[in-house]
């Protein structure tokens, strides 16, 4: 991992995400307080347990949020991409990390140092409403998650994914995977070989054409009435 305090300037953190749109004056202060860190595929950012030392956006490459059972099973919360943040939560409340972040592809980050962007936070109420935003939203998606967990079948997880990703990413009705299978069954709680049995399925079904990790969505009602629990025949 290599560290350098950040000099690119006010694009480079405007066009990412959450300062998009911030005033002058305000990107010019924490465009003083980054970090640029660098890091190779593989590479830990932080482990659970670890202090924080503040928070992160991700400029290029992806970030895996997850934790690890005892028997070493591993949960994958979220990925995290250019633009988005990562470790917001324990800057405000001065504990550990409650999980593992590890980069999956040569990715480069701005961290956030903690005191210096508390300081910031204080003097600006708008940057204070903006991080409130970011927290709102990152508890929405850790309810729908949990509640996606616990309450569906892996079927109606898959099919939630992919409604998501067609909405985020895709052209058409093609979507593409870029992570792998036992990422994908990990992030949707289950195993590499139930999610293959369930795409195999789908694809029988005529809901979905799998062509290595491009999937085009042949009918989307039908993944639209699998989100919301209907069962997969």
């Amino acid at each position: 991992m290599r560290e350098e305090r950040f000099r690119e300037g006010r694009k480079s953190l405007n066009s990412k995400g959450i300062f998009s749109g911030m005033p002058e004056d305000l990107m010019q202060e924490l465009n003083k307080i980054a970090v640029e860190r660098l890091f190779e595929k593989g590479e830990m950012i932080f482990y659970e347990g670890n202090e924080s030392l503040g928070f992160y956006l991700v400029l290029s490459g992806r970030i895996k949020i997850y934790k690890l059972s005892a028997d070493g099973k591993e949960q994958i919360f979220q990925f995290i991409k250019p633009g988005e943040t990562f470790g917001e939560v324990v800057v405000f409340s001065g504990k550990a990390f409650p999980a593992h972040a590890e980069a999956v592809q040569k990715s480069r980050v701005l961290l956030f140092p903690r005191r210096d962007f508390l300081k910031a936070i204080r003097a600006n109420s708008e940057l204070a409403l903006t991080m409130l935003a970011i927290l709102s939203e990152r508890l929405r998606q850790f309810t729908v998650q949990v509640e996606n967990l616990s309450l569906k079948e892996v079927p109606n997880r898959l099919s939630s994914y992919f409604l998501y990703l067609l909405r985020e990413e895709a052209k058409d009705d093609v979507i593409s995977l870029d992570i792998s299978k036992g990422q994908l069954a990990s992030l949707l709680g289950t195993i590499p070989e139930t999610l293959s049995r369930i795409l195999r399925r789908m694809a029988e079904n005529g809901i979905i054409e799998v062509r290595g990790r491009q999937i085009r969505l042949l009918d989307i009602p039908q993944l639209v009435a699998l989100s919301e629990g209907e069962k997969l025949s």
